[in-house]
């Protein structure tokens, strides 16, 4: 019975314990953050793809025309 009362004991000092609730938010935030945009990213990358394709070739395409070769 005296390791159920240590068991008992240990249980209620880890529930009051608070030491890395901080951190475990953070991360929480971080992802909750991060995997709607991950998932923004994954279903439009075709679209994101061509739009920046786009622009490099208007950015770099127009600079190269006037370079001597």
């Amino acid at each position: 019975m005296r390791q159920t009362g240590s068991i008992t004991q240990r249980l209620k000092a880890l529930h009051r314990d608070e030491r890395g609730a901080d951190m475990v938010e953070y991360i929480l935030l971080i992802a909750a953050v991060a995997l709607p945009l991950l998932a923004v990213l994954i279903f439009f990358w075709r679209d994101i793809s061509e739009r920046v394709s786009s622009l490099w070739r208007d950015v770099w395409g127009d600079a190269e025309e006037g370079m001597p070769r």
